[in-house]
């Protein structure tokens, strides 16, 4: 078995007549964040649950920082951390008051969870709230304080299942500094998310999962290379003009033109993106084709996971 930080091989795990996990394959390298992108019902949370030893897994091999999970759970509990995807904070206490709790959780005296918790609301720019009750915090607060009270024994990989569900855009942004704040330090972060911005942003590789299976896996870039490269988008001003400029813009780029009747809108894969956009203005323009705008797009994680589980059967 390979030696990343979290290896899974062939992971079946079935409830009832149905495999939440069905083959379920995943290698994640020390130090990076690596997301899991999948609908609800993938899968994702069944895998983190099974990594992370709350369930027992059916069949297959799981590792995680190198110890296995059907055999090692005590040593894997040992060097994990993890955030569901409801903050586990008590609201009554503060701040610091959690944090030092879950410290003494672990085992640590009192003066070193009094200097372990001071450190964690350092990190997670917590430390002007850190006496208020958290009832008081807002939702990304809240969150920040769960990554801190799972990082109280600075853990070697961190579980963050669909971290940001319910935050609003405030929120979801101060999650993900303190994200990227950890894998900046070290710790292999395993991200389950819904949210394909969220992938995009924080994941240095993405595993699409699909029917308890991962589908596809890459970069960011990797993966939106799939769909066969950049695309330029055209507006044109007269809806009378769209079908000269998609068969303008499908010779130009050799490939066959989308066609958005509603927006007056054109667009077409291309390989080559400068030299079809240049040509493509030309054109347009000796064709006396008024265009209100045109533009290179990258393709988006949106479009990637639509056309990958279409791509897979139920």
């Amino acid at each position: 078995m390979s030696s990343g930080a979290v290896v899974a091989e062939g992971l079946r795990k079935r409830y009832g007549d149905k495999y939440a996990l069905d083959g379920f394959d995943l290698e994640v390298r020390p130090g990076v964040v690596h997301g899991l992108l999948g609908p609800n019902g993938a899968g994702k949370t069944t895998a983190v649950r099974i990594l992370s030893t709350l369930v027992r897994l059916d069949e297959g091999t799981a590792r995680v920082a190198g110890f296995d999970v059907a055999t090692r759970p005590a040593e894997v509990r040992r060097r994990i951390g993890l955030v569901g995807q409801y903050a586990a904070v008590d609201e009554v206490l503060s701040g610091r008051q959690n944090l030092e709790m879950f410290a003494r959780l672990y085992h640590l005296p009192a003066r070193q969870a009094r200097e372990r918790a001071g450190r964690m609301l350092e990190r997670f720019s917590l430390a002007n709230t850190g006496g208020k009750p958290v009832k008081t915090y807002s939702g990304g607060m809240r969150r920040r304080l769960d990554l801190a009270a799972s990082m109280i024994l600075a853990p070697a990989v961190l579980f963050l299942d669909e971290p940001t569900t319910g935050l609003d855009p405030r929120g979801r942004n101060e999650v993900w500094a303190a994200v990227r704040e950890l894998a900046d330090l070290g710790t292999t972060v395993l991200l389950t998310t819904q949210y394909l911005d969220e992938a995009d942003q924080l994941a240095s590789r993405i595993s699409v999962v699909d029917h308890g299976r991962v589908i596809a896996e890459g970069t960011p870039d990797q993966l939106k290379s799939r769909l066969g490269g950049d695309r330029v988008d055209i507006t044109v001003h007269d809806a009378a003009d769209l079908g000269r400029a998609a068969a303008l813009a499908s010779r130009i780029a050799g490939a066959p033109a989308e066609i958005d009747t509603d927006n007056r809108r054109a667009g077409v894969r291309v390989a080559e993106r400068v030299t079809v956009l240049a040509d493509l203005l030309r054109e347009l323009t000796a064709e006396g084709i008024a265009v209100e705008d045109i533009g290179l797009r990258r393709p988006t994680l949106d479009e990637v996971f639509l056309q990958l589980t279409e791509e897979v059967p139920a």
